[in-house]
């Protein structure tokens, strides 16, 4: 086939719904890192919490999203794809935007009513409410708005959006927290996802369903995670690799403060959180060359070691240049053990049940997300607060790092034997 035909082969194969989805969740990934990325200096310097409790806020705000996603399928396949974008983004622009808005006058008696911490607590669950929703409906959109020929080609285009989307939310906080203030980032967020809402209604049809595929029940979703946690073998790989997760949010969650409290004050904490996406975008295609004919699971343990012992540079030298020379080690691992990371699930799973498998293979990052929230607020306050010894706390953060490469290695020793 020459490369005229295979031009037109992608120039036709994708349905109008195909871009419209994919476009919205690149502004969708850009809105939720945007927020993400000031989130913790926001509830920190701006809302006055304490480090910890900044950090246990930051952590639920990631962890849910990841939950609440293995019952978002279920849900989007009932609404419909265009009702269920619509809504979530509907649901994102008002939680981002009364996220940035706690603090307002207009609030202030919800704020004199309700304690502070139960009033962030109960808006940070609601942006996961919405991206449940998202993520579904756009890899499923995907599938259906996609012929035959060109769908590995719509996955590479919807992986390479969220990339992008995930480079650009720090960035566009970065610049809002400059020149604006940081409240504002979250009402930018909120103004992104909120034009989607109308590009989904003004230009997304329901794509056609494809013949084989079955629409699940959120009761069959419910008896799908019954089962996998019935299965201790994969249930002891999930909580082991949860630490993988534990360390590597910090980089969201309590790196912000770190670096803002401790290495330098005038740093631009959400510019930094660039570079992770900008490594993996244009690295993702040579670091897949490089580790094909390796097996999966050394991959996985190879990518989990490199990432793990990221904070260690830091640690030995407390400077604006080294946190970038951190980041960039933990997204060269995660380059390396993140593709092959569902190569190994599918192998866990029983025959038959790789679907449902694949489907849960997101828990550790809630897991984490929440321990990471919780575990890095307590080591930071006590080894930089307490302490004041604040390098201590990365070297906490690579023990759990290592603590977790050596788990990963017994179990697939003892409990799990991958295959050569």
């Amino acid at each position: 086939m020459d490369i005229g035909q295979r031009v037109e082969e992608i120039r036709t194969g994708f349905e109008r719904s195909f871009w419209v989805a994919n476009i919205s969740e690149l502004f969708e990934r850009l809105s939720y890192y945007a927020a993400f990325a000031s989130l913790a200096r926001y509830l920190h310097e701006a809302l006055d919490f304490p480090t910890q409790r900044a950090a246990d806020l930051a952590g639920l705000f990631g962890g849910l999203v990841w939950f609440l996603a293995i019952f978002g399928g279920a849900i989007a396949d009932r609404l419909g794809f265009r009702r269920a974008l619509s809504l979530a983004y509907l649901i994102l622009a008002g939680s981002y935007f009364l996220l940035g808005s706690i603090g307002a006058p207009w609030l202030a008696p919800v704020r004199n009513a309700v304690p502070l911490v139960a009033v962030v607590t109960f808006v940070l669950i609601l942006p996961a409410l919405g991206v449940a929703m998202v993520k579904p409906s756009v890899v499923g959109t995907t599938a259906r708005a996609s012929n035959e020929n060109v769908r590995s080609i719509g996955y590479s285009i919807y992986y390479t959006l969220v990339n992008i989307g995930g480079a650009l939310g720090p960035f566009v906080a970065s610049w809002v927290h400059q020149n604006l203030s940081v409240e504002n980032v979250f009402r930018v967020a909120a103004l992104s996802v909120f034009l989607m809402f109308f590009l989904v209604l003004a230009l997304f049809r329901e794509p056609r369903k494809l013949g084989d595929a079955a629409t699940p029940h959120l009761g069959e979703t419910l008896r799908n995670f019954g089962q996998v946690c019935t299965n201790p073998k994969f249930m002891v790989f999930l909580l082991i690799f949860s630490g993988y997760w534990i360390v590597y949010w910090q980089e969201f969650i309590t790196l912000p403060i770190y670096v803002h409290d401790y290495v330098d004050p005038k740093a631009d904490t959400e510019r930094m959180l660039t570079t992770g996406p900008l490594v993996v975008i244009a690295f993702t295609m040579a670091f897949s060359v490089l580790t094909q004919k390796m097996a999966a699971f050394r991959a996985v343990l190879l990518g989990t070691l490199v990432s793990m012992v990221a904070f260690v540079p830091l640690a030995l030298r407390a400077h604006v240049y080294v946190v970038y020379v951190t980041l960039v080690i933990v997204a060269v691992g995660e380059l390396i053990q993140q593709p092959r990371y569902y190569d190994y699930i599918s192998r866990l799973a029983p025959p038959g049940q790789q679907g449902t498998y694949m489907g849960f293979a997101f828990l550790p990052l809630g897991i984490g997300s929440f321990l990471a929230g919780r575990i890095g607020g307590a080591l930071l306050h006590r080894f930089g607060e307490v302490q004041h010894q604040p390098q201590l706390f990365l070297w906490a953060l690579t023990a759990i790092g290592l603590a977790t490469t050596f788990l990963l290695w017994v179990y697939d020793r003892v409990v799990k034997p991958s295959e050569a």
